[in-house]
């Protein structure tokens, strides 16, 4: 088959770009060709398919991109035209690039499929938040992201997330995609609350490639750690607060907007390190031997990457409990939860998790049961057959 995938940037930003990547290299390990649909910017690896790619969003685009603009659809008609793909798969394409693709390709009678990472088909602000609670005003009141400017605190941002939202409704996204498929039962939930229709919904969790989480067995240490980006959103204030009077080692791999913050805060500290960015060859170690990984979040995670890697190679989870996150856990046996933003808790549950005995070798067993590439392949085989006009 002959496939596109499209997502707003190509490098492994996030779980979005690395879901998108884990994918084109899947497809294409089983024959099938696959061009991608991307937006120009200085951090993409190479492509091929680049030329075909609008430019980066800024100046005036960022008034006009989310709308739909002139130039991403003149890019991704000529793609269409060059390449004539059997199927459309879209992931993160809000803003940057618009759900105007996925109306491009469906007119064109080519079968539309659309992996859902977050809230933003019902949210403005991507995330369902509000002061950190959970909010879900904007299913019923609109203008609550003005109100409230949800978006980064800006009121002319906050203006286009709501006109982005109302072009974008439930109903025009589902008459040009045929399976919307959100990783997660909680996200698939909150689409139906946000007025999408539960017959082109299919939950997929992702997955993940198992070849990589292979290896020589590592001894567990004392140290529990944390992957992924430093942000307020990704609960770090709370889990460092948690850890600095705690005795065992909490290591932190990541960069972010809040990084220069806590190692300011906390440079004294012994029971905190931060790492920094590495690559998955440079921490895979530090994620084998640790006793836990912990995921604090205080915003509505999907189907998060991070809890899967980990319960991959043999390390169970202590994860928030919010969003898509306790469906990937099962207490006392790959992990535990913990009530989010409750510093209390985390700590509570810190120490559990260090007390308890935890089986390594059947954590990774059961997840590579769970989320092997080759399933996750097969079922997704199925969808496309099923949706192609081909």
């Amino acid at each position: 088959m002959k496939i596109i995938l499209a997502n707003k940037f190509y490098y492994r930003r996030g779980g979005d770009c690395i879901c998108t990547m884990n994918l084109q290299r899947l497809l294409e390990q089983h024959g099938h060709e696959v061009a991608i649909f991307s937006m120009q910017y200085p951090q993409n690896e190479d492509s091929r398919w680049k030329s075909y790619w609008p430019s980066e969003m800024i100046g005036k685009k960022v008034l006009t991109r989310p709308f739909g603009s002139h130039e991403v659809k003149c890019c991704f008609t000529r793609l269409l035209d060059d390449f004539k793909p059997d199927v459309v798969h879209l992931n993160n394409i809000h803003t940057q690039l618009s759900p105007v693709i996925a109306e491009l390709a469906h007119e064109r009678g080519i079968g539309v499929v659309w992996t859902l990472h977050d809230t933003k088909p019902v949210c403005p602000c991507y995330t369902c938040t509000r002061a950190g609670m959970w909010c879900e005003d904007c299913v019923s009141k609109p203008l609550s992201v003005v109100r409230h400017r949800c978006i980064h605190g800006s009121l002319p941002g906050s203006v286009i997330g709501y006109f982005e939202k109302k072009k974008w409704s439930a109903s025009r996204l589902s008459r040009s995609v045929d399976l919307f498929m959100p990783p997660s039962r909680f996200l698939a939930d909150t689409l139906i609350n946000g007025g999408f229709d539960s017959d082109k919904i299919k939950v997929m969790c992702n997955f993940i490639d198992l070849a990589k989480c292979k290896g020589p067995e590592v001894a567990k240490g004392d140290h529990y750690i944390y992957v992924g980006r430093v942000e307020a959103i990704k609960g770090l204030r709370t889990l460092c607060r948690a850890a600095k009077s705690l005795d065992h080692r909490l290591i932190v791999v990541g960069n972010g907007d809040l990084l220069p913050e806590l190692q300011r805060e906390y440079s004294d500290s012994e029971h905190i390190k931060f790492m920094g960015q590495m690559s998955w060859e440079e921490f895979k170690p530090l994620l084998q031997s640790a006793r836990f990984m912990v995921i604090p979040s205080e915003w509505s995670e999907n189907n998060p990457l991070t809890v899967i890697e980990s319960q991959s190679v043999g390390t169970p989870v202590l994860g928030a409990r919010i969003g898509g996150i306790p469906e990937l856990i099962e207490e006392g046996v790959s992990g535990m939860t913990f009530n989010s933003g409750d510093v209390r808790d985390l700590r509570l549950k810190i120490k559990m998790m260090y007390d308890h005995s935890f089986d390594y070798r059947g954590i990774a067993r059961a997840a590579t049961d769970r989320y092997s590439d080759e399933a996750y392949y097969n079922r997704l085989m199925d969808i496309y057959r099923s949706i192609s006009k081909g």
